[in-house]
Formats: structure tokens, sequence, C-alpha cells
């Protein structure tokens, strides 16, 4: 009797321990969770340049050869030794003006004698497009510096679509560079289907890798319906609604043909304004081959309109970091726990409709 008095003890003691512990991991998760709130957000800007600078420098230091190195620096020794002979001449002849013009005093902002410059952009598109919510800001950053029809903005997109108002605000978003005077290139690396299509469209020139998926014009929408299993255990479900068609198909209810045939009238209505959508930014496309729902890689996509260019994003970066300023923006948002799982169980019903077939696709 004694034994079990004091295991009973050491029960409650134990239970208030881990009780206690969790009272404090709480507390603590939600003071970590205000302070993430609180916490501002964070724009920031990469250039691009001096990354790719860096890994040429590091490539060539591995290969080079001692004696091809030493001739490389004494050769960059001449030059800059022939040019601080020659700039006090030309100072002393031409002015101030002069001096600007050879590099000792830096251009006005503005000036025509800056490179062009790029802004990049990335988007990863899940779904409910949740991208966007950064996507907005990285624009109108751009916005408020970029230099109509002088500068350039590239958007590396990557999405198989989802919900068809997610995916029009994320094309409205892109469609705010064009108005704004910039020239848009949409790079594909891998896939822009569906409504990840929609916004590709938006650009002045698609990209696109050689087997990058391209295409999936058309809605779609998959509705479980449990109402015979309900019927079968007696489960009785009311659903009241204030006009005809509030409710067209639903989940737990009795369907019938009249809703059924609202709502693929609705899918239809949809599917018209993506394809009018596509006609105002590339006309080009032929809406009755391109827009059955159908989907091609890189080359059938280029043939078809779909694309403009076959090349991937590193190899369209590269090259423009010869001849402009390549500045990549990136928006931080801060999240909280709760919504960091929110997403994160998004994102594993996403994987696992997508599993069931190319049908659940939106």
């Amino acid at each position: 009797m004694e034994f079990l008095q004091e295991y009973g003890l050491f029960l409650a003691k134990a239970a208030t321990a881990v009780i206690a512990a969790l009272i404090v991991l709480s507390a603590f998760a939600g003071l970590l969770a205000r302070s993430r709130e609180r916490r501002p957000d964070r724009l920031q800007v990469k250039r691009l340049n001096d990354r790719f600078e860096r890994m040429e420098k590091t490539v060539r230091r591995a290969v080079e050869r001692r004696r091809g190195r030493l001739e490389r620096l004494r050769a960059w020794s001449r030059r800059k030794l022939g040019r601080a002979h020659d700039a006090p001449s030309q100072a002393e002849g031409s002015g101030s003006a002069d001096m600007t013009q050879s590099g000792d005093a830096p251009p006005d902002d503005g000036s025509t004698t800056e490179r062009p410059r790029v802004y990049v952009l990335r988007f990863d598109g899940d779904i409910r497009a949740s991208s966007v919510e950064s996507l907005r800001e990285e624009v109108t950053a751009i916005l408020t510096m970029a230099r109509p029809d002088q500068d350039r903005a590239i958007v590396c997109l990557e999405s198989p679509g989802g919900l068809v108002p997610s995916y029009g605000l994320a094309a409205a978003q892109l469609a705010r560079l064009r108005e704004g005077g910039l020239d848009l290139t949409v790079a594909v690396d891998r896939v822009a289907a569906s409504g990840g299509y929609m916004m590709a469209a938006v650009g002045h020139r698609i990209v696109a890798a050689p087997f990058a998926v391209l295409g999936s014009i058309g809605v779609v929408a998959q509705i479980p319906n449990f109402h015979r299993w309900l019927s079968r255990n007696d489960i009785d479900v009311e659903l009241l609604t204030a006009g005809e068609y509030k409710r067209t198909l639903t989940m737990l209810g009795e369907n019938t043909d009249e809703g059924r045939k609202k709502f693929r009238e609705q899918l239809e209505e949809a599917h018209e304004l993506f394809k009018t959508f596509l006609a105002r930014y590339r006309p080009q496309l032929d809406l009755d081959q391109v827009a059955t729902g159908e989907h091609w890689y890189g080359e059938q996509a280029r043939e078809m309109g779909l694309a403009d260019e076959l090349r991937t994003s590193d190899d369209l970066l590269l090259e423009l970091t010869r001849e402009a300023d390549v500045f990549e923006l990136t928006y931080h948002r801060p999240q909280t726990l709760g919504r960091r799982i929110t997403f994160a169980m998004e994102s594993v019903l996403e994987r696992v409709l997508r599993n069931q077939g190319p049908e659940t696709r939106m």
C-alpha cells in the first residue's frame, strides 16, 4: 500500500512537471509568434553581376597557371599606369567636364551614360498563389525606381496553376510592370501551366527551357460528394439558401442535374475569360488549337506560339550581366508559426491531389 502511495505521488509530480513544461513552451511560442509579427518586413536587393564576377574569379584562379596569372597581372598594371599618365594631360586640356567623362567623377543620376538596369523577380506558385503577397511589394519597389522604356524586368516563373482569383491577381501584378513602361520577359525553367501560363502570357517575351511544360489552358473543378454515404447512415443535411444558384454543387447534399448544368456554365465562363485575357497579351496564339487544356514541352510550345525562345533562365541572366546592371529583388514578410503550419499542410494536400491525376489541376 505504501508503494502505491509513493508511486501515485511520483506520477502526480511527473504530470505537474510535464504540464508546467507545456505551459512554458506555449508561452514561449506565443512570445516568439508575437515578436515575428512585430518584426518589420524586409526588401532584399542583390546585384547579380557581383555574384557572377566572384564565380569567374574563383574559376580563373583554379584553372590559370601561375605564369599566365602573372602575365595577366603585369598587363593590368601596365594599363593602369598608362591611364594614370594620360589623366593629367586630359584634365589640363579640357577641364572638369572631361574629368567626368574619364570616370574621375560619377555621372548625375539618370544620365544616359549609365548602364541599363534589369530587375529580376522569382515566383514559385502553389494552388493559392500565396507568393503574390511578396510579388505585389516587389513590383511596387521596382516601379519606384524604374526608368520607363530604358529598364527591363525578368520574372523567373514556376507554377502549375491554381485558384482563378489568386492567379488573376498575380497576372495583374505583372501587368503593372508592362504598364509602367518596362520591357518584361518571363523565363520558365520547369512549368508554367494554367494560371501559371496566364501569368507568363503578360510578358512581352516568354523564354522557356527545352523541356519546360507550358499550356494547360483550361478550367477544372473536382468536388467529392458524401450524400449516399450519409443517407445509408440515416444522416440528414439541411442546406438553406436565398437565391436560385447560391449553391450549385455541394459535398454533403444531393446534387441535381440543374445544379450540374449551372456549374458547367460557370466553368465555361471562366474559360472564356481566360482565353480573352490571352488574346489581349498574345494575339498570335491560335486559341482554338491551344486552349484545349493540353500542355506542351518547350520545343512544341515554341512552334505553337506559346513560347518565343528556348533557353534557361541561367543563360539569360548571365548574358544580361555583360551588358546591364542586374538586380534581384526579394521581399521577406515574417510569418507566424500557425501560418507556416497552415502553408505546410496545404502543400501536403496539394501534392496528394496532384498525384491523383491531371484532372485535379486548376
